[in-house]
């Protein structure tokens, strides 16, 4: 189902750059107390989780995973404004940090990219397996929710989530690797570029063991470096493999788990015609497409003008009319602080 988004930005922030630039840049970042778990995979590997305080909910309490985007963190606005919320409501949640995306580098020469389930499907399951009596929910971001839809799509009716929200989602990664390379779009691939090349420099010897790089200020758009590092490295033959096979869009009409896709025509990462039709969604994705919100923007106003981050209002909404609507338990909020 495609329904018209109510989202309506602030009246001073009409315009996809205006909206992605200020959610990004321009936003205090929010203020949030988290613990770091260390994860070690038996692949040898590492992810680094970060927690949302145990502050002694019961066992049912919902949590929720975040996913990041493409060279996001847990110091990402976006993630921390939605697990302020979620500790608002006396919910458990954590970051899942990709690999590599942490603020160590992790141990083998593959880091993680729009397609890379694996990590996310082991810790969904150990979750499970920990909070078995609780409602699980996830919300990725950009590539966070390329890989969230994905897995949904991979897994069906097998997946652990209860319900699941992915916000501007690069759903054909090939059209969208086009459409950052042109006009104003450009500023913002320049930007994760410099990111992406800083992260593989910082492993540069790990990487070396698996990969000749080049010099890496030649890779000038996502195409290149996702042709010489990605893709070899996570073992696809270039980078039109890596999108064909990475790309949510096919994986949608497969999900079994109530979700709810957040997108802007408007979102300057990516063309218009990135979005699926209805008939490629399965009948439990609902997607609200709004007209403005750029990309992971989706900044409101209130009556005075100042910022209403709606992302944040929307997503925990979904989830509590889930809980309300599932007999799933919403877990008692009473005795634990906001």
């Amino acid at each position: 189902m495609i329904v018209a988004s109510e989202f309506h930005p602030a009246f001073w922030l009409r315009g996809p750059h205006r909206q992605t630039l200020f959610a990004a840049r321009c936003r205090p970042t929010p203020a949030l107390i988290v613990d770091h778990e260390i994860w070690n995979l038996t692949d040898g590997d590492f992810i680094d989780l970060a927690w949302l305080p145990d502050r002694g909910q019961p066992p049912d309490t919902p949590l929720v995973v975040v996913l990041h985007g493409l060279t996001g963190s847990i110091d990402s606005s976006y993630a921390r404004g939605l697990l302020r919320q979620v500790r608002a409501r006396g919910w458990r949640g954590l970051l899942m940090h990709f690999r590599g995306a942490g603020p160590r580098p992790n141990r083998l020469p593959q880091g993680y990219h729009s397609g890379d389930t694996g990590d996310l499907g082991r810790l969904l399951t150990r979750l499970r397996d920990r909070f078995p009596c609780a409602p699980l929910f996830a919300a990725g971001y950009s590539l966070g929710g390329n890989v969230l839809l994905k897995y949904l799509g991979e897994q069906g009716n097998a997946a652990p989530l209860n319900a699941a929200v992915a916000v501007s989602v690069p759903f054909d990664l090939d059209r969208c690797a086009t459409a950052i390379n042109h006009g104003l779009s450009r500023a913002y691939q320049a930007h994760l570029l410099t990111h992406m090349r800083a992260e593989i420099q910082r492993k540069a010897d790990t990487v070396a063991d698996a990969l000749t790089l080049p010099d890496l200020h030649t890779l000038r758009d996502f195409r290149a470096f996702d042709d010489v590092v990605t893709a070899p490295l996570n073992g696809f033959a270039d980078a039109a493999d890596y999108y064909a096979r990475c790309s949510s869009r096919p994986f949608l009409r497969h999900i079994r788990v109530p979700t709810l896709i957040l997108h802007a025509a408007d979102d300057p990462f990516m063309h218009p015609d990135v979005v699926p039709r209805a008939d490629e969604l399965a009948p439990c994705v609902r997607l609200e497409l709004s007209t403005h919100g750029g990309h992971v923007g989706f900044v409101a106003g209130d009556r005075l003008g100042r910022p209403r981050y709606w992302l944040e209002e929307r997503i925990p909404r979904y989830l509590d009319t889930v809980l309300a609507g599932s007999g799933l338990p919403a877990a008692s909020r009473a005795g634990v602080p906001a």
